[in-house]
């Protein structure tokens, strides 16, 4: 195993640039790949905790009927700032520090393929969030038209607004280099004997949604612009004074925001999908029915955007057909989760906190997936199409989909990235805690939506006022898991208290990345290494 075992030499062997900087200046001039993804993670998490706290004060609101605490127009600010912020500044870049983390060590190259190109698009993001956060103490507040920007609120809104576009502007540009990046690396590093289809699954569902991001960014991109010019430009593309239609945004944004929604959860996959067959002591079942099921899921995300827009008036047809093709993406979704579980059926399997927050991914995730089904049948939609019911879907997804697979994939690299074990017992109360919690904060919410209460609204009658009760403490406890485990899992491995990691500490899980020393060192596989016929483990 001469090709990996001593990083440790190649890191301190050549010249004094080849080990790791000292000070600030290694985080600043960051351009190995450990340490950019260490940055990208720390920063999702902060923006995890403004988002939040953001949503915390709408939870507040909403605690009983009546206006509590903000009036009706800074709610409105609070729900689109909470929105941008957790998908924009804490989920894609979450993802993001995975892939920089993971991808050179599971593909056996040495770092990212345009190492300063990856510092850059990091870079970009913090004058963005600062740009994007700061615009509550812009004159008039913070943009308040939901976090879809739809116009014609958009085009009436203060300076805030265009602060909002610059900054969207800004966070896509350093997605579109990030995923640049990740395809070049994919493509072009893999270690000699890495085949695609050889690739752990975590690699090919950054690869499929690096394509996504590069193919929808600029659509975002084109809305924005065009909304920015007919707020100052004199154009009416969405004013139908001068002729424009507001649906058309709902078209040209949806056309982005869908794929958008599987950009969030492609990666989660396969986060989930290393750590299913990991603790299930099996190989994945189906390894190439899971990388056609992704390819498929990505291509589909390009052709159900309308089923967001049953309520606009487009024709029966056009209904039907987004009905149709919304069910069918149901299909190579349903292919996965099959597998996993055919992956776990008489496996040898332990119950760690990777795998504890894999299961919990699947469960919940399964329940976002089937109230998104009902949502795809027009007749339904039409009733329910802006109400709790919605919010209730999209954060079983996003929420108990995304962030739960981050979580598991925290709990399961953590020893790796710090060479420390985490505690399980801490880490099992948080797994708990946040199951528990978020269940109590969401799932009442599908309730409201069914007895007609509709989102974004700051106050609300009487009839909805236990639901929402719940749904606000709810929301409190889940906030609190969240704090709980940066301050007593993550921090102490971190500063490197508890107990020594192994280089691999699950011993079923497969991969190069079980194949060097933990804590990674500094530089690795600067030499390719040499793999085994199934590409996971390195000969030599």
């Amino acid at each position: 195993m001469s090709a990996v075992l001593h990083p440790h030499d190649h890191a301190h062997g050549h010249d004094d640039h080849h080990g790791a900087p000292e000070g600030w200046r290694r985080w600043v001039f960051a351009t190995n790949h450990k340490d950019i993804g260490t940055l990208y993670l720390l920063f999702s998490f902060t923006m995890l905790m403004i988002g939040g706290i953001l949503a915390l004060l709408i939870r507040v609101e909403l605690y009983q009927p009546g206006l509590q605490l903000v009036n009706p127009e800074l709610f409105n600010q609070l729900t689109t700032m909470h929105g941008l912020i957790m998908v924009f500044g804490a989920i894609m870049p979450a993802f993001v520090g995975f892939a920089n983390w993971m991808i050179p060590l599971q593909i056996g190259a040495a770092d990212m393929a345009f190492a300063r190109m990856n510092n850059f698009s990091f870079w970009l993001m913090i004058p963005a969030a600062v740009m994007l956060a700061g615009s509550f103490f812009m004159p008039g507040g913070a943009p308040a038209a939901g976090w879809t920007l739809y116009a014609p609120l958009t085009l009436q809104m203060g300076p805030s607004m265009d602060a909002g576009i610059f900054a969207l502007h800004i966070l896509g540009a350093s997605s579109i280099m990030g995923s640049i990046n990740i395809i070049v690396t994919i493509l072009n590093m893999r270690a000699p004997g890495m085949t695609l289809m050889k690739m752990p699954m975590f690699a090919w569902t950054w690869l499929i949604t690096a394509y996504l991001l590069i193919a929808v960014m600029p659509v975002l991109a084109g809305a924005i612009t065009m909304t920015l010019t007919d707020r100052h430009f004199g154009t009416s593309f969405f004013n139908p004074a001068g002729g424009g239609d507001p649906v058309m945004y709902q078209h040209i944004f949806w056309f982005f925001g869908h794929p958008e929604v599987y950009i969030m959860i492609l990666p989660a996959f396969g986060i989930i999908s290393q750590v299913v067959p990991a603790f299930s002591r099996k190989k994945l079942f189906g390894y190439a029915s899971m990388v056609y099921a992704t390819s498929s899921i990505a291509i589909l995300s390009f052709i159900v955007w309308a089923h967001h827009m049953f309520t606009t008036g487009m024709p029966v047809t056009g209904q039907l057909f987004f009905m149709y093709a919304t069910m069918l993406i149901a299909v190579p979704t349903a292919v996965k989760i099959f597998n996993w579980i055919a992956t776990m059926w008489r496996g040898s399997m332990t119950f760690e906190t990777p795998m504890l927050f894999a299961i919990g991914f699947i469960f919940v995730f399964t329940m976002g997936g089937f109230t998104g089904l009902i949502l795809a049948m027009a007749p339904i939609d039409i009733q329910l199409q802006d109400t709790y019911y919605v919010v209730a879907h999209f954060h079983y997804v996003l929420v108990a989909g995304s962030l739960f697979a981050m979580f598991s994939g925290v709990y399961y690299w953590l020893p790796k990235w710090t060479g420390v074990m985490y505690n399980e017992g801490r880490g099992k109360l948080h797994f708990w805690w946040s199951l528990i919690s978020f269940n109590v904060t969401f799932f009442p919410m599908h309730f409201l939506g069914l007895a007609g209460m509709p989102r974004r609204y700051a106050d609300y009658p009487m009839q909805f006022a236990d639901f929402n009760a719940i749904a606000s403490v709810g929301g409190f406890f889940f906030g609190f898991a969240q704090v709980y485990f940066f301050l007593f899992v993550v921090l102490p491995c971190m500063r490197g208290k508890g107990e020594k990691a192994a280089q691999k500490p699950w011993e079923a899980a497969e991969g190069l990345e079980w194949e060097v020393p933990s804590p990674a060192p500094f530089h690795t596989f600067e030499n390719p290494p040499k793999l085994d016929a199934t590409a996971t483990r390195v000969i030599g």
